[in-house]
């Protein structure tokens, strides 16, 4: 059975030390999870494992060891094969996106070669010569197989539909590609490959809800182990068995999911906390006990007395003192302030559409947000969200349509790639650079955020992604705001940032809108999902799981309608189907014409200027149009279920 162990590693990177003290163990089959802070080092461990970084122990190690070199052990088996997902990937210029999913086949690739090569040399041989040729021939067909090469083309075809690569984009350059889209070529690459152990570092980063959904089955079925290091707190819900936290440089272990592992480490806590109380008093009680013995020693001039405190002293010396557990880490501790209410609508869209050349984004779409909601916006990669926050914020103008902010709206705006507008300030400057506030105000309000001690003076082009974002925050909610407007607020964050914001975000009596592909992030804060789909935005009540169990009834339902293939040739369509497909035609324009006029009503009421005379009997129009519809849609679905009948 396959077998990884990590026994008591330490790691130095020059002469900074990452790691003290890791260990745990994986076997065949096990996803195992890695958390823990920011810089805690598990992009470290990966390293190792892959070997990527390699351990520089002292001469003679274990037997001899000497301060600021690595120890500890790393146990692989030796033919057990590995593969890292990196980061900033980096190939040959020249190569299509298919030239590097296909260098995962460079193995079978040039055992085919010999078999190629053979196949050549035995057309001239004769006799021995001959026999050794087919007994090679022989085993490198049998490696060829037991290597997958026959499963060559349905591998690439199985990862290509999960991760939806499609024709055009295996034919793009890679250099061309987005930091993100290598970073998934890269992942499709490893899943083809296959290895014994797969090392994924934030697998989930640049992928759509479809796609990671995909990945957590792929993933549950692995034969190999699985190494992840990730912040998606329900991917780690969906795929992995056990749990490895980096605290304080060491390990600790947990059997179970993500959602297991928190509730283990409060009752562990909980279970610390008792002993910790318990042998405060019993020390408190000692360390009286020694007072008073010296003090009664002292006044009889009695040396019993002073024998006894000082055995019970050397008593509390020795004692292995349990730590007091540390219930809440150092972390950003935000007050999120509600300036003004807004209007009741805050968002609207109305009979919206937007097309970029040939491709329709959205087709007369209508949202509407109201105030102290919070609405998650979730859909495909290249679905048209950043688009419509786009067109929201006035950077892209709807060619039909309004969006627009209701009235007295106050919004802020965190974008998924944060810029400063100078990356040579520091922190404490990048801050100020458009506010009144003294010096010594602004970094007690940047201390908030985690900026204290030397890092206001930290260059802005120095910042991590999780900083960029917490300073961004920071300038952000120093407004006044009714309306937050968040763009992949998780995607740099640790476990430990995001559910302080979600605490902050929680206590904001405000509206919340959202793009995220965080789903415990939207389960935590939705209370409506809407869903780009088919260029539309649609609304479902609740939360992430709330909307895929909607989804889930729906495919459902449309999978019982449709109707039994009995292997009988199709027959001609009858007089009476052609009648009622006739019939569908004219209810289906009957209902583009009523959405199409109440879309105009909608815009005629959106208008700045219009009295309380027009504005009623819009309103009326409307409701009576809206009962049409109803009806239309009623007939429509009617005729549909008999049209299905000679399907």
């Amino acid at each position: 059975m396959l077998e990884m162990k990590l026994n008591g590693v330490k790691k130095f990177m020059e002469a900074t030390l990452v790691v003290n003290n890791i260990s745990f163990e994986a076997y065949e089959g096990d996803k195992v999870g890695i958390v823990g802070a920011n810089g805690s080092g598990k992009s470290t461990i990966l390293k190792l494992i892959a070997g990527i970084e390699k351990m520089h122990y002292y001469p003679g190690y274990p037997q001899t060891s000497s301060p600021g070199y690595d120890e500890g052990l790393i146990n692989l088996p030796r033919e057990a094969t590995k593969a890292y997902l990196e980061q900033s990937p980096v190939y040959p210029e020249g190569l299509k996106v298919i030239d590097v999913l296909n260098l995962a086949f460079e193995e079978i690739v040039g055992i085919e070669n010999q078999m190629r090569e053979i196949e050549e040399q035995m057309k001239t041989l004769e006799g021995t010569a001959l026999e050794k040729a087919l007994n090679r021939y022989s085993d490198l067909v049998q490696l060829f197989e037991v290597k997958g090469g026959y499963q060559r083309e349905e591998k690439l075809s199985k990862v290509c539909t999960g991760l939806n690569f499609t024709e055009r984009f295996l034919n793009k350059d890679f250099d061309l590609l987005s930091g993100g889209e290598k970073t998934t070529v890269v992942l499709g690459k490893l899943l083809i490959h296959n290895p014994n152990i797969l090392l994924l570092d934030e697998p989930t980063n640049h992928l759509d809800m479809e796609a990671i959904e995909w990945l957590e089955g792929y993933l549950k079925n692995y034969k190999g182990i699985v190494i992840i290091v990730s912040h998606d707190r329900y991917f780690l819900d969906h795929v992995v068995n056990k749990i490895v936290e980096i605290e304080d440089m060491e390990s600790i272990s947990y059997k179970g999911n993500y959602s297991s592992f928190v509730r283990q480490k409060e009752e562990n806590m909980r279970i610390q906390y008792e002993h910790f109380r318990e042998q405060q008093k019993k020390i408190n009680n000692m360390e009286k006990q020694v007072t008073s013995l010296r003090d009664w020693a002292m006044r009889a001039d009695n040396n019993k007395f002073f024998r006894r405190a000082a055995s019970i002293q050397k008593k509390l010396d020795k004692m292995d003192r349990i730590d007091k557990p540390i219930f809440e880490r150092k972390n950003m501790r935000l007050d999120l302030k509600v300036g003004q209410r807004s209007g009741k609508e805050t968002i609207k869209a109305i009979g919206v559409s937007k097309r970029f050349q040939d491709k329709i984004i959205f087709k007369d779409i209508n949202l509407m947000i109201h105030y102290g909601e919070r609405v998650g916006l979730v859909g495909p990669n290249g679905s048209g969200k950043t688009t419509f926050l786009k067109m929201l914020l006035g950077e892209e103008k709807p060619d039909k349509g309004v969006v627009e902010l209701g009235a007295n709206v106050i919004a802020a705006y965190l974008p998924q790639k944060i810029i400063f507008n100078n990356e040579e300030h520091t922190v404490l400057e990048a801050f100020r650079e458009n506010i009144s506030i003294l010096e010594g105000k602004a970094r007690e309000y940047l201390a908030k955020f985690m900026f204290y001690k030397k890092s206001p003076f930290k260059k802005v082009k120095h910042l991590s992604g999780g900083e960029r974002i917490r300073l961004k925050l920071a300038m952000l909610l120093y407004q006044d705001i009714n309306l937050l407007i968040l763009d992949e607020p998780t995607n740099h964050l640790d476990i430990d940032s995001i559910e302080t914001l979600e605490e902050a975000l929680e206590d904001f009596q405000g509206t919340i809108f959202f793009i995220s592909h965080d789903r415990y992030f939207i389960n935590k804060m939705a209370g409506r999902v809407a869903a780009v789909e088919e260029h539309s935005i649609n609304s479902y009540p609740g939360n992430y799981d709330d909307y895929k169990n909607i989804k889930q009834e729906e495919e459902s339902q449309k999978a019982k309608k449709e109707p039994e293939i009995n292997g009988k040739k199709e027959q001609k369509k009858n007089s009476e189907e052609i009648n009622l497909e006739a019939l569908l035609d004219k209810a289906l324009a009957k209902i583009e014409n009523l959405e199409k006029e109440i879309n105009e009503i909608d815009l005629s009421m959106a208008k700045e200027f219009i009295n309380h005379e027009e504005l009623s009997m819009f309103y009326n129009r409307k409701i009576d149009l809206s009962n049409q519809l109803e009806s239309e849609m009623e007939s429509w679905l009617r005729l549909s279920q008999n049209n299905s009948v000679f399907e």
